[in-house]
């Protein structure tokens, strides 16, 4: 397992990840050195065949309160070359996420503001914490509302009119919104958070690692599909190639046996 100065890492039952946010004095604010160590985790759970699913949650009162203010200070004094290269590693740390083979479920305590609305929204799935609360933090700061990933990501989950006002305003989405809106899929008392995390990531342990990598990609691609004959050109190639694989007669057989199967990851 790789070492992280501003990420806690822990395995807590067969086949989860839970990686925290671990600033908590800073409300998880993200610094350049978490940026790099998100795609330094990224990179560990994808090369993990016991890795199924990948929980990122915050420490302490807050998910992520975005990018550390003191950090931010910095921007304005960079040239305009020095502060592309650097925003695309950052957007690109954050994009990482979603373009895991393997599910990501966000597990939202607190406040996700600004870069951490972005990586709330990179993530497969949301769970928030009744004390949870969204907002575009950008904008608030001279900076536009679209920032890695946000633009594309939040009108694909709630619509873009909502979208819209979500990112001209920079105001504060509650949890209780979140949930009526679709940005996030279940609330949970914020003590039973990261169980109700790790519930939802045992579901999904429960299918075939292949069935998995193969949905997420499916999802992704189809929903800007061209028409319906290309989603279902792809959706086809995929069921064509998971009756390649030993997991799909090993499902069968369980369910046959009434047992639960067993896996291999081929």
């Amino acid at each position: 397992m790789a070492s992280y100065r501003t990420l806690e890492v822990e395995r807590p039952q067969p086949g989860v990840v839970v990686a925290y946010l671990n600033r908590p004095e800073r409300r998880n604010a993200i610094t350049f050195e978490m940026f790099a160590e998100f795609v330094a985790l990224q990179s560990e759970v994808e090369a993990d065949p016991d890795a199924r699913v990948l929980i990122v949650t915050g420490r302490g009162a807050g998910f992520c309160a975005g990018l550390d203010l003191d950090q931010a200070a910095s921007l304005p004094g960079m040239s305009a070359s020095e502060m592309l290269a650097g925003q695309e590693s950052w957007s690109h740390s954050i994009a990482g996420f979603r373009r895991l083979s393997k599910p990501v479920i966000a597990a939202v305590n607190g406040a996700a503001a600004g870069a951490g609305m972005s990586l709330a929204l990179a993530a497969d799935i949301r769970i928030a914490a009744t004390d949870a609360r969204f907002n575009a933090a950008f904008v608030k700061i001279g900076l536009s509302g679209g920032d890695c990933g946000t633009s594309w990501l939040l009108p694909r989950i709630v619509g873009f009119g909502r979208a819209n006002e979500i990112l001209l305003t920079g105001r504060f989405v509650p949890a209780a919104e979140a949930l009526a809106i679709g940005l996030v899929t279940e609330l949970s008392a914020p003590d039973e958070l990261l169980a109700r995390a790790l519930a939802t990531a045992e579901l999904i342990c429960g299918n075939s690692p292949v069935g998995i990598a193969l949905t997420k990609q499916v999802l992704q691609l189809n929903v800007d599909a061209p028409s319906l004959d290309a989603a279902l050109a792809l959706e086809d190639r995929n069921q064509v190639l998971a009756t390649r694989t030993e997991d799909m007669t090993e499902a069968l057989q369980a369910f046959r046996e009434k047992r639960a199967p067993k896996f291999v990851g081929r």
